[in-house]
């Protein structure tokens, strides 16, 4: 796929470490967490809310992983449910939508274009929140975009009850389409970035 989005390269790799739920906005949530390799980067995605943390640790662990492993962790936005777990990585640079965090070190960035590795670059994707960011990942299979609660779960919500702007949100969601052949959400499986994706 051709896009101006998509990462140049396509050696990154990924495994869903835990598939996350939410029927509504509470009280069970869990997020979808998700483990990125490109070369020596070693990437977790939104370590959020879960049952217990050895649903993160456990999968990276059945990798050969241990935290102190990970280099960076990617939140696509702050609500806790995303977030809950980012300290289990205290190693990694933490990325988020303005800035780079690592050790007492707090380096402003946009996100917009940045780029961990040539397989992976992050894009603003504003809609849920005002903060949102996609990573977006080449692999041999086609890219794959991490899009936190762009999309809670493959079958949306179409209109999101807390998103602050819909037209926004769909904006988003249609230059995410442009760009992936898989989608990764917030709270549930991956689903394929087509004409299925609810807009």
């Amino acid at each position: 796929m051709t896009n101006h989005d998509a990462p140049a390269a396509r050696t990154a790799a990924h495994t869903i470490l835990t598939t996350g739920y939410t029927l509504s906005t509470g009280p069970g949530v869990a997020a979808t967490v998700s483990y990125v390799r490109d070369g020596d980067r070693h990437v977790v995605v939104d370590p959020g809310m879960v049952a217990s943390r050895d649903r993160i640790l456990g999968p990276l662990a059945e990798l050969g992983l241990l935290p102190d492993d990970i280099t960076d962790v990617v939140l696509s936005h702050h609500h806790p449910d995303n977030t809950m777990n980012v300290g289990l990585f205290g190693r990694a640079r933490v990325h988020d939508h303005k800035a780079i965090y690592e050790n007492d070190q707090w380096t402003d960035r946009d996100a917009e274009g940045h780029e961990l590795s040539p397989s992976l670059r992050l894009i603003r994707t504003p809609g849920h929140s005002a903060e949102d960011i996609t990573l977006l990942a080449g692999t041999a299979e086609g890219v794959v975009a991490f899009v936190g609660d762009l999309w809670w779960r493959p079958n949306g919500p179409v209109e999101d009850p807390v998103a602050p702007d819909h037209t926004l949100l769909k904006d988003s969601r249609l230059r995410v389409l442009a760009a992936a052949d898989v989608i990764v959400p917030g709270h549930g499986p991956a689903f394929p970035a087509d004409e299925s994706a609810p807009l």
